[in-house]
């Protein structure tokens, strides 16, 4: 597997940007099919469209920003690779951030309600996190720590010399490593994971998330969204929901943003944050009188 689905020239396609693209045209199609937003009087698929376009920029503004900033020692010897975001290095807490101030920005410009428009995106948003994982597998990055449990991952730039090491052990070395099979992914040496655990098992934490992130858009798009709650409402069971995914994923993974200063992982602080505030969102808007 490769990072790069086809190359023309000075163009190339590359698989984590080809799921940005298909997260944004299915999440589309996914916000159409919302009675719940029909209900609350957004039926105009143009609007749906220009509002998928606005949130989707401002999401990966904010992505980006968030992630930079976090690594900003690494970037500030060279500003311009902070604009490579085909190449990775978004961070999904900033898109949130981003994407909630971009929906903010659209709801009062055609004074459509907020939270109406964040109930119908956080579906497809989860969609598109679900897709999105597979760009990082691609990109051999979002990697797990080392394991030797059956459903590893191995990134290699070369698997056959993987495989010809590993036969070349001893018996006694081979046995300490029984539950490692003669099977991988199979990725450019200069892939983080590549790079960081060559030839070694991985735990496959952007797949993980990915198998979560689907089931929770599905809790949220055939339950949840069938239930009679006011608007904002999904949008915290959304934040929620993430917040919980998330830090369960982190503890799998090798590398997480640390927040500077304090020295702890990011996403557990931001997703501590945001449980709080979302539960303190759902109390709130229980309590308003909605005509729904």
């Amino acid at each position: 597997m490769r990072p790069t689905l086809f190359k023309i020239g000075n163009f190339e396609l590359r698989i984590y940007s080809l799921m940005y693209i298909l997260a944004f045209i299915i999440g589309i199609k996914i916000a159409e099919k919302d009675d719940v937003a029909k209900k609350r009087g957004i039926k105009d698929k143009k609007m749906i469209e220009d509002f998928a376009f606005f949130a989707m920029i401002s999401g990966l503004v904010g992505a980006r920003a968030y992630y930079v900033i976090m690594k900003f020692n690494e970037y500030a010897g060279d500003p311009i690779s902070m604009l490579k975001v085909w190449e990775g290095g978004l961070a999904i807490h900033g898109g949130i951030i981003g994407g909630l101030i971009g929906s903010y920005l659209y709801a009062k410009k055609h004074k459509i309600s907020l939270w109406t428009l964040t109930d119908m995106g956080v579906g497809p948003l989860l969609f598109g996190q679900f897709l999105g994982r597979f760009g990082n597998l691609a990109n051999g990055e979002i990697h797990g720590v080392p394991t030797f449990t059956p459903w590893n991952v191995i990134f290699s730039g070369k698997f056959t010399e993987w495989w010809t090491a590993y036969q070349s052990m001893s018996l006694e070395a081979q046995s300490k490593f029984k539950e490692l099979v003669p099977w991988g992914l199979v990725f450019p040496q200069d892939s983080p994971a590549g790079m960081e655990f060559p030839n070694y098992p991985l735990h496959p934490a952007m797949l993980y998330e990915a198998v979560l992130n689907l089931i929770g858009f599905i809790l949220l798009w055939f339950y949840f969204r069938k239930k009679e709650y006011n608007p904002g409402i999904l949008t915290m069971i959304y934040l929620i929901m993430y917040a919980v995914i998330r830090v369960f994923v982190s503890t799998f993974r090798v590398e997480d943003l640390i927040v500077p200063g304090i020295g702890i992982r990011a996403p557990y602080l931001i997703s501590i944050i945001m449980v709080i505030m979302a539960a303190l969102g759902i109390k709130y808007f229980s309590k308003i009188k909605s005509d729904k």
